[in-house]
This record gives C-alpha cells, structure tokens and sequence, in this order.
C-alpha cells in the first residue's frame, strides 16, 4: 500500500541543467577533448585544433571523414538534494543528433533516433549524489542508413542529396534519418553531416504534481473580446482534492480566472474557458503592435504552490482564406478581421552548424528582417524547427511564421516505425510552438508534391512497377495527407495546414490561379527578369535570383589572389547551384547589364543584378493585389559562405537585396512601369486606412534637367492599388531617347511622410548612364557612428559605399544619387575617421570597368 503524502509538504520542481564537464572522443580511441555542449562534433574537433574550419577554401572536403565515425561523450555530475530527494526524477534531452544510445551510471536509459524530438527517461532509481556518470553515445549516421539504401529494390528520390561528394556515390540515405536534410549538402550549402548534443539536457525533480504544458486555444477573437480555452496538462503523483488552478497576467497581475479542481493520479488534461475583455490584440509588422500577455499558470493546495508556468502569446484573429472565386481559389491570410498582404522571405538555418548561432546573431537576423518591412518568415522544411528564441523575436516583431515541417525535396520511406517517429516529432513540435502568436501555418513540407507531379518522380515510381509505384504515393499521402494534418488539427486546431508548397489542390501540380506558387522560371527556367511583370500567382512563396556575397565577405572565405575567379576551385566550391550556375550569372548580367573585367566590380553588379530582379518582381506581386496576396522570395540568409539566393550573407553583411527589399516593402510602395506604349505609376497601399497626399511626378535627363513634370492630388484607399498617372511614352517632351532620360516619382503623404521611386524604361546596359565623380564628406555622431554625405553632379545608378572592414554598417547602400543633390548616410563602424576615409571606395554602375 502506497504511504500517504503531505501534500503542504509539496515544493515546486527543481531542475538541474548538465552543460559543463562535457568531453568527447572518438569511439575506440583512447584520447579524450574537451566538448561544448550544446555543441556538434565538427565543432568540438574544431576547438581541439583536430580539423581546419571547413567553410575556408576547400577546408570541406577535408572533412567528409568525421561522418563515418562513431562518437561518444561523457560528463560526470553531481546533485544536490534539493534535486536527489524529489520523489520524481527525469531527464530530458531536447535535442540529440541523431541516432545515440544514452547511459546514465552504466544503465541505459535512451534510445535516440530523431534529431527534431525530445528524449525523456524516468531516473530517480539510478541517481547518486555524487559522480553521476553520463555517457552519450553516436553513431555514423551514414554508416548507419547505408544498409537500409541497400536493403531497397528500389530508392528514394533526394533531389540535394550530394552523396557523392561525402564518396559515397548515388547511396542518398538522408532519406532514412529524422535529421536536417541541409546537412546532406544543398545547392546553396555543403555538406557536413553532424553528431552532438545540440539542446540542453536537462534533469528535473518533482513532488505532488506539476504542469507538464499549457495551450491557450484563441477560441473566438474581435476587439471587444477574446474567448480563450486553456488546456493545460498536469501530472500528479497520487490523487489530490481541492487543487486551485489561477491564470493570470504577470505583467498587470489581472486574474483571468480561478478555480477549483481534483487531480487523479497519472496525466490530466484540464480544460478551463476564460474570457477577457477588451484585449489589447497582437499585429503583424507595420500594421499595428505586437501586444503580448504573459499567461502565468498556477497550480495550489492550500497555501503551497505545486507548480507554475509561464506562456508569452499575442491575442490575434488569423485565418488563411481559400474562397471561390471567377479565376479560381484566394489564397490570403486575414489578421484580427483584415486582409494581410505577406512580405518577406524564405529562411534557413544561419550555419550548418546550428550550435553556433548565438543569440544576438537571432535578435539581428529577425530585427534585419523587421527592419526590412517584412511580416513573414517562412520557414524552409530541409533545415530544422527553430529554437524557442526565434519565434520569441517573430513574436516581439511581428513577423508571421510559415512553418514547414522538416521534409524537403525528398521522397521518405513513410511506414510503420519511421511514420510513427515523425507522428511523435510533429506532436513535440506543435504543442512546443503552438502557443507563438506569430504561428500562421503549418505546412507538410517543401516541394515534393509538385516534385511528383513535375519532375517526374511519379514517373520514376511506376517505373518500377505499380506495386511500387502505389507504395512510394501512399508513403506519400500517409504522411502528408494523414499523420500531419491529423496532428495538427488535434494540438494546433486554429491553425490552418497545407500538404506541401506549392499546393494548388491534392492530385495535381501548382496553379497559378489557386494555391501558393514556387516560381523558377526566372533563373532555373532562364527566362528573362522583364517576366516579372507577366506573371500572377496568387501567392509567390518561392522565387528567386543569385549573387555571391561582396568582396569584404568573399576575401574573408577567398583570401587568396588565386581565389578570385568565378570558376576557379575554390569559387566553385562555394557555389552549390551546379557547374553551370556561374555561367547562368554571367549569361544574366550580359542581358542585362555591361560585363565588368574586374572581379570586385564583377561582385557588384552581380549584387545589383539580384536586387533589381526582386524588386521587380516584388512591386509586380504588390501591384497585382488583391489577386496576389503575397511575396515571400528565396531567401533570407545563408548557412556558410556561398554564392546563392540570399539577401544577407552568411557573416550578416546586407547584400543589395536587402536594402532594395527594404523599400519595396514599406507600407506604400510607389511603382513606375511602362507597358506597352504606356507609363503608368501605380500606388499600392498596405495601411489599414485611406491615405490622401501628393504624387510628384518628373521625367529628367541624367544632368539633372526636368522635361516634364506633374502633382496631383491622391487618395489611396485602405489595402487597394490605384493607378496614379499615365502617359503616354510619345508624348514625352522633346522627342527625347528613352535612354537618356529616367523617371522619379514621389508620394508624400499628408502626414510629410515620402515614398519614392526611379524608373528607366530600357534594360540597365542600354542606358547612357554618365560617368560621375561623387564627392563624401564624413562628419562624426558620436561613438562609433558617421555622417556620410554623396554628392553627384549628374544621375548615379546604385551608389554602393564599400569600406573595407567587416564589422562596419552603413543605413543605406546600392541607391541612386540624383543629379546635385546631396545624400546623407549612417555610418556604423568602430573605425576612425582617417582609417575610414582610407578604407572608403564607391562604386556607380556607370564607373565600372
């Protein structure tokens, strides 16, 4: 008979993190290392001085080795009592990469096979007080899928897989292992596929009961009031009456609700209606604030508090709407009763090594985004489901989350232990993240529906015969159709899911007139940038143009002379596209720009190239509203140094993407654009209000000479497009050439707030642009911050300042100088003023060689 608990004696859990003492070794071998955990054993072997940093030159192929080996480690630990003498005792390691068995004092306790799930082991009877043994052992990943790869009478499709450069021919097991398929090699990242501890492990005590989770289900929204049902999850002990559960808010200490329940032994989900009135609602970027409540939970007996938790969320209205229309479906999201158009980009995981992404690089990547008008993320399904801190600062900014699970262009052997091991993966993740204001979708994965639909993997199946065909598609639709939709509608119900993206409908391939669109036409397809302005989707959620990084970031992977040719080894390494991606470069600057000799000056307008290409398509997108209701391109940011689709390199340098997205995706966006024998300005709002102001309009000559002008009075109406001004191309004063001269347009709200925007009517190397000699002045701010002032005598096509020095920033770059009138820029920088005077160089497209 169980003895009776003093439930007054109840204390709330104690936990013990075990991050320090770690060392590591590979298995076999007699040396032990010093390890870092969190951490991946790339990066332990780095530390110990045993491999060179693979992201250097051709450091990667160096280093294909560590994949094959076992590892193992270890730590030795004590506890304390507060901890020994709970009646309950856990462990949980959040995050083990990937296949690992766990020992805790010579017993094992964990069998790991999913790096995306946590691992939990009951371990009171094993625990001393001193010399707690802890030893984590991992194996090849590689070594271990090889066998299941050759078990198969048939294979997988992995369409990134770059199996062959890890030597192991066509064998692409990545399919095999519940591990980031980035890992395996991309074609914008290397191949490095890691082991380690790379989350916490964390070993918890308990007594009487505690709040093992908490979902706070946004039943019915509006500003008037908001209809919350908390479900919260409580292990108890022993059966305990009179338990008082409170719900509060830490910030205001307001009590949303209390009351009184009785606990049973073992789990109990309690579901507890509260409503709160008036709520302070959460808002996307630039639509309004990001109010956030701190829900505290509080379980008592008496006068003793047995547990509590804290939950962050923000109080939103979020559908997506997929209506009927005369074209075919919408495919919009609505925030708290308002259309939302989404501006923003892919994101993947910013370093191969995912450990070493420390917080502040979090807060920077997601506050640059912020800092770019975008309002969301999506959130790329090869890479991994993020730490807890990135959805805290989508959250703190308002910037919407699309969340993919974690397949990618890949084919997956969906059956039996493996479909229940994901089954288990999705489950951890969506309670884990539910609760983020900034959640607004949850997708099945990245492009493999349309892969079987378009690249002819549902070809390749058949091919095999039927039976193997209708295994590979049911595999298929038991995962994405199924387990996950499933999961999702059971945890995460007020979230809408899709089956993959693209996603037009089931049984069929991507449409334009229904469903979110990947558009690879431009670049994949080399069609030209003017196609941009052709086509409509109703939400572009892939799309995208190359560049490498600048000349400060390449000389920090390239240093070498050598180094410095687009086709050399070491460029080529660093570019994941193909043998045939440089050349795709080179054939688009050559279209549409002059090709420079010069490296540097090569890297430029390689930048320029990239930025004017978004920013075409990203006003074409804004312009078809409501039509198209989004533009999320590809990407963000970068994982190691390499020529790809990002806007910031992987050392956080803003290419000239990033500056142009920022003013493509302001609240208003002024958008110049001939067709056919026309020009029209369009305006295009996002604000949730009318806006009335002024529309300057002027045609000028490169000196600066203004051959037409117009004002006009304008009222744009919440979230719609107008057209402001149109004018006929032939009427343009003087019968002047159309290479001479470009447009600039200017909205001025009546608030005194400008938008603006220039515009030529031909192709950039079509144009006279006039060489100039800009004049900088450079007047200190204060602590490490400039003034940097440009002044031209003539039009200067994206100015972009260089300095040459890695840490320093400038608020501005890429942007055209009008004729005569000076513009001023920050300068962030710890330099001097002489040594930034020396290390200043500007470039002008018309200046290159």
């Amino acid at each position: 008979m169980m003895p009776a608990i003093n439930v007054s004696s109840f204390s709330q859990p104690v936990s013990k993190t075990i991050n320090s003492g770690w060392k590591f070794r590979e298995t076999g071998s007699g040396h032990w290392y010093d390890a870092s955990v969190p951490g991946t054993v790339h990066t332990d072997l780095m530390a110990a001085g045993l491999i060179k940093d693979p992201f250097y030159r051709l450091n990667e192929k160096e280093v294909q080795w560590v994949d094959k080996k076992d590892w193992e480690y270890e730590t030795v630990f004590d506890t304390g009592p507060d901890l020994l003498d709970k009646r309950n005792i856990y462990i949980e390691c959040l995050g083990l990469d990937t296949y690992a068995d766990i020992y805790l004092n010579g017993s094992q306790i964990i069998k790991a096979d999913n790096m995306f799930r946590n691992w939990r082991a009951d371990i009171k009877h094993l625990l001393k007080p001193t010399g707690n043994i802890l030893k984590v052992f991992f194996h090849s990943p590689v070594n271990h899928d090889i066998p299941k790869y050759d078990s198969l009478p048939y294979h997988y499709p992995a369409a990134n897989d770059q199996s062959g450069n890890g030597g192991l021919g066509d064998k692409k097991v990545s399919v095999f292992a519940r591990k980031a398929g980035y890992h395996y090699g991309w074609d914008w990242g290397p191949r490095l596929v890691t082991s380690g501890i790379w989350r916490n492990i964390i070993i918890t005590g308990w007594d009487g009961a505690r709040i093992n989770d908490i979902f706070f289900e946004q039943k019915k929204i509006s500003p008037a009031f908001a209809d919350i049902k908390a479900h919260i999850e409580i292990s108890a002990e022993s059966n305990i009456k009179n338990v008082e559960i409170c719900i509060s808010d830490t910030a205001t200490s307001q009590v949303f609700i209390k009351k009184e329940i009785d606990l049973t032994k073992g789990n109990n989900l309690i579901e507890i209606p509260f409503r709160i009135n008036s709520p302070r609602l959460w808002w996307a970027n630039g639509l309004g604030p990001q109010n956030m409540y701190d829900f505290l939970t509080t379980i008592k007996e008496g006068s003793g508090v047995l547990d509590e938790k804290l939950k962050k969320t923000g109080i939103r209205s979020l559908k997506l709407i997929t209506s009927k229309d005369k074209d075919g479906h919408t495919f919009h999201f609505e925030l708290n009763g308002h259309p939302l158009f989404c501006k923003g980009a892919n994101y993947i995981p910013q370093d191969n090594f995912v450990t070493r992404v420390t917080d502040s690089q979090y807060i920077k990547t997601i506050g640059d985004a912020a800092k770019a008008n975008m309002n969301m993320l999506r959130v790329w399904g090869g890479g991994i489901y993020e730490n807890d801190i990135f959805y805290d600062l989508c959250d703190k900014y308002g910037i919407l989350v699309w969340q993919d699970f974690m397949f990618a262009c890949s084919m997956y052997p969906a059956e039996g232990e493996f479909l229940e091991n994901v089954r288990r993966e999705a489950e951890y993740n969506v309670k884990r993240l539910r609760n983020h204001a900034c959640i607004a979708l949850w997708c099945g994965n990245n492009e493999i529906q349309e892969a079987w639909y378009s690249w002819h993997w549902k070809e390749q199946s058949y091919s095999l015969g039927k039976k193997t065909g209708d295994k590979v598609w049911n595999e298929f639709k038991n995962l994405y159709y199924k387990t996950l939709p499933e999961t999702v509608n059971k945890y995460d119900p007020q979230v809408s899911y899709r089956p993959s993206s693209p996603f037009s409908d089931y049984g069929k391939a991507q449409d334009f007139t229904e469903g979110d669109y990947h558009y690879w036409n431009i670049w994949h397809g080399k069609k030209p940038i003017s196609e941009y302005n052709r086509v409509k989707a109703r939400f572009f959620s892939e799309y995208g143009m190359q560049s490498f990084p600048d000349f400060i970031s390449v000389k920090r992977y390239a240093p070498l002379e050598s180094d410095r040719n687009i086709y050399g080894e070491v460029m080529m390494s660093h570019q994941r596209g193909g043998p045939e991606a440089n050349e795709l470069i080179e054939s688009y600057i050559k279209s549409e720009y002059t090709d420079p000799a010069d490296f540097a000056d090569f890297l430029y307008v390689n930048q320029l190239l990239q930025a004017d290409a978004i920013k075409t398509a990203i006003e074409a997108h804004r312009r078809s509203k409501p039509y198209c209701m989004g533009t999320l391109y590809w990407q963000l940011d970068d994982c190691w140094p390499v020529a790809s689709w990002s806007g910031i390199d992987y050392y956080g340098r803003w290419k000239a993407l990033h500056y142009f997205a920022k003013k493509a995706y302001e609240d208003i966006l002024v958008s110049p654009i001939k067709q056919g024998n026309e020009l029209y300005i369009y305006l295009v709002s996002d604000r949730l209000s009318d806006t009335r102001g002024k529309l300057d309009i002027k045609i000028m000559k490169f000196d600066g000479q203004v051959i037409y002008s117009h004002i006009s009075e304008i009222n744009i109406p919440a979230d719609k497009v107008v057209s402001g001004v149109e004018l006929k191309v032939t009427d343009i004063p003087g019968n002047i050439k159309q290479n001479d001269i470009f447009v600039r347009a200017v909205f001025t709200d009546e608030n005194g707030k400008s938008y603006d925007n220039n515009y030529v009517m031909l192709k950039q190397k079509e144009m006279n642009y006039p060489r100039t000699e800009i004049k900088t002045e450079i007047e200190p701010l204060g602590i490490d911050k400039y003034s940097l002032t440009l002044t031209s005598p003539f039009f200067a096509r994206a100015v972009y300042v260089e300095i040459d020095d890695p840490r320093t920033f400038v608020s501005d770059n890429y942007f055209d100088l009008l004729p005569r009138s000076p513009a001023s820029i920050t300068v962030s920088s710890d330099l001097t003023e002489d040594e930034l005077k020396k290390s200043l160089k500007i470039y002008t497209l018309a200046n290159i060689k």
